[in-house]
């Protein structure tokens, strides 16, 4: 036997150190949050949505708005351009309004998408003005045929942004 308080030899192998202890085991993870209960109303009823959620309608007409504005700035400025050089002031005045009515679709549909209080009186502008586009296209002589999906469309979205539970999601009574 070796004893601990004499010097060890060259040639003794090296004493092994003791064995370190044991590691605390791992810390248990935290509990998930409880998921809120789904609400009772199916959302076939009409009602509001959760807060914060944004209806499949109102994604799709921001989606549909920003499309149309974009689309619209094209349009604008070459009315604005090209409407100058063929009808004067009149195709200036033309192209100006064009790009004032894009402005309000693309300024809609980032309202909707964020359900911005201001973005409903936008909407139901804008669905307004196409109404009164396609009825002054009508008296203007082109065919009812032609303008009535406008109409119909845009009667659909004043409808929509008309419902009580849309109506409050933008904080209207």
């Amino acid at each position: 036997m070796t004893d601990p308080t004499t010097t060890p030899s060259p040639g003794d192998p090296a004493p092994t150190p003791p064995p370190a202890p044991a590691a605390p085991p791992p810390a248990a993870p935290a509990p998930a949050p409880a998921a809120p209960a789904p609400s009772a109303a199916p959302a076939s009823t009409g009602s509001a949505p959760a807060a914060g959620a944004r209806p499949t309608g109102i994604t799709i007409l921001a989606i549909l708005a920003g499309i149309g504005g974009v689309l619209g700035l094209f349009g604008g400025f070459v009315l604005l351009f090209a409407g100058t050089v063929v009808f004067g002031g009149l195709g200036a005045l033309l192209g100006i309004a064009a790009l004032a009515y894009a402005g309000l679709l693309i300024a809609f549909a980032y309202g909707a998408w964020t359900l911005q209080p201001w973005a409903w009186p936008l909407g139901v502008a804008g669905a307004i003005f196409g109404i009164v586009i396609s009825v002054l296209y009508i008296i203007g002589g082109q065919s009812i045929a032609s303008q009535a999906l406008g109409i119909v469309v845009d009667g659909a979205i004043l409808y929509y942004l008309n419902q009580p539970g849309i109506k409050s999601l933008f904080g209207r009574p």
